[in-house]
């Protein structure tokens, strides 16, 4: 990998101040690292692309104003390869038109989404933790289209469906990627 990951943190925090687009980015990174292990595949390079995903957003703030595109451009300035940038990109396939190919692309594409939502479950239960959260609290929350508005639940199940996987195993394993990060991210009793 040509960037460390404090490399990768330094050039994420330049471009974005607010607290909770890092939050998400370390979330993303999580899931990311927790399913490249699955897959057997480069968690280094899974982590960065997570962490780095929404590069742009601050900047951005929509897809409208650009994003994901945007950010692939500032990755391609700052030196990152082709293979991650288009990971980047992918994971806005409605709006960059690159549409996710290979495992890391596809992943990332569903969990973008999918760690917000179950961060956002997680924030309503006692304690605001995901110890103890499961499959089915998730998806009660799922079904309530006022909860969580923003999040588009038909990315995450296409996400899960191009990844040959059921939406609850991706929601379970998301799961349990967050809960080791909970307190990086502002969540758990003590936090």
């Amino acid at each position: 990998m040509k960037f460390s990951r404090d490399e990768s943190v330094e050039f994420f925090k330049e471009h974005n101040k607010d607290d909770t687009y890092f939050k998400h980015a370390l979330s993303v990174e999580a899931a990311m690292r927790h399913f490249a292990r699955h897959y057997g595949e480069d968690e280094e390079l899974w982590g960065r692309v997570g962490l780095l995903h929404d590069i742009d957003w601050e900047t951005t703030q929509s897809v409208e104003n650009g994003h994901p595109v945007k950010g692939g451009e500032m990755l391609r300035e700052a030196g990152y390869d082709e293979e991650f940038i288009r990971a980047v990109l992918a994971h806005g396939w409605d709006f960059s038109g690159v549409e996710p190919i290979s495992m890391m692309e596809k992943t990332l594409f569903a969990v973008d989404e999918l760690t917000g939502f179950v961060t956002a479950v997680a924030l309503v239960r006692p304690g605001k933790s995901f110890r103890g959260l499961e499959v089915k609290s998730v998806k009660k929350k799922w079904k309530d289209k006022a909860f969580a508005r923003g999040v588009d639940r038909e990315v995450i199940e296409r996400g899960a469906k191009i990844m040959g996987e059921p939406l609850e195993w991706l929601i379970e394993n998301t799961i349990a990627a967050l809960k080791p990060i909970e307190r990086e991210i502002g969540l758990g009793t003590d936090a």
